[in-house]
């Protein structure tokens, strides 16, 4: 493809975008940054942890994305009893009426959708964990030697509840790795919740029109891979991961206070996968170093263990991701 047509894909992409924020208006209020972070992940072929109070309406937006994107959306609720074959399918002894043979027929299950939403998927256990986790790095699964492909594109969200945590499964830092984000939705403004009131207490039937078909999405996906990257900007993401790293060369002195582990080199791939894609939404044709400072926290967030001084002290990991920022940019 030459760059005349990337040009006019640029263009597409950006009144879609736009489209997509004026419908899922009709259901949503608020949460602009993390819809646009949801499409930026969707179009870097990544996945999201996403973290928040009950309330916040995180299924609905999920589901409306589904919607406008027509995508064929799954729910998994993780539950201490779930099975890892609840969430990828199970095979089955089944006998043909016609011969009397016996054999087994494999059943998908949930995993066999573009969406998955993944409810709280602190709640399972680490085995029933990785059964998903392995379907979103491998876009596969395999049953009793055989493997089936999963269809595409094919976007996990993952929801924690971080004031629960009686009886959870926290993630293990190497799961953690495989999400491109980690979004904190937070709670709405005072404004905010006042349309959220009267829009979800009156007879409001709002349906959403699709603004994007599945294979158009695989085409914006190809797309923000073919989007050029300078080095200074590939130094700078780089940069950027490897300062989180305690006992390293470059590594400032108040990561080594504050910090068990650092983000590893996944991360700087998706600092410029995701720069890349903000820089095509914003209407750039190449992403630049405030594209990476802009997307900087969701990928890193999660990447980064905070040792027992920096929660003593309340340090957060974006306020360390926001001092190596500042420590770089001197």
């Amino acid at each position: 493809m030459n760059k005349i047509d990337d040009v006019k894909l640029v263009e597409q992409l950006n009144k879609s975008r736009k489209d997509l924020f004026s419908e899922i208006r009709n259901v949503i209020i608020g949460q602009n940054d993390i819809i646009d972070q949801l499409l930026i992940s969707q179009l870097c072929g990544g996945h999201c942890l996403i973290i928040g109070v009950p309330g916040l309406a995180k299924t609905l937006m999920i589901k409306s994305f589904a919607e406008l994107l027509d995508l064929q959306f799954k729910r998994i609720q993780f539950t201490p009893d779930l099975m890892p074959s609840d969430i990828t399918g199970t095979e089955v002894l089944e006998e043909d009426k016609t011969t009397g043979k016996r054999m087994f027929k494999f059943y998908k299950g949930p995993v066999f959708g573009n969406i998955i939403l993944a409810d709280e998927i602190n709640r399972t256990p680490p085995k029933t964990q990785s059964a998903l986790l392995e379907a979103m790095q491998e876009h596969r699964i395999t049953i009793s030697g055989e493997s089936y492909k999963l269809d595409e594109p094919f976007f996990v969200l993952a929801t924690q509840n971080p004031i629960e945590q009686e009886g959870t499964y926290p993630l293990p830092e190497a799961q953690l790795d495989r999400f491109m984000f980690s979004l904190n939705i937070d709670y709405p403004s005072f404004q905010e919740e006042m349309e959220i009131v009267k829009s979800t207490t009156s007879d409001n039937n709002n349906t959403l029109k699709i603004i994007l078909k599945r294979e158009k999405i695989i085409q914006y996906q190809k797309l923000i891979k073919r989007v050029p990257v300078s080095d200074n900007v590939v130094e700078f993401a780089v940069k950027l991961s490897a300062s989180t790293r305690p006992n390293r060369d470059i590594t400032p002195d108040f990561i080594n206070n504050w910090v068990d582990w650092g983000a590893g080199p996944r991360a700087s791939q998706y600092l410029i996968l995701a720069a890349k894609a903000y820089a095509v939404l914003s209407g750039k044709p190449t992403p630049d170093i405030n594209d990476v400072i802009h997307i900087a926290k969701p990928v890193l967030r999660h990447r980064i263990i905070p040792n027992f001084h920096a929660e003593t002290e309340a340090i957060t990991q974006d306020i360390i991701i926001e001092k190596i920022i500042k420590h770089i940019m001197k």
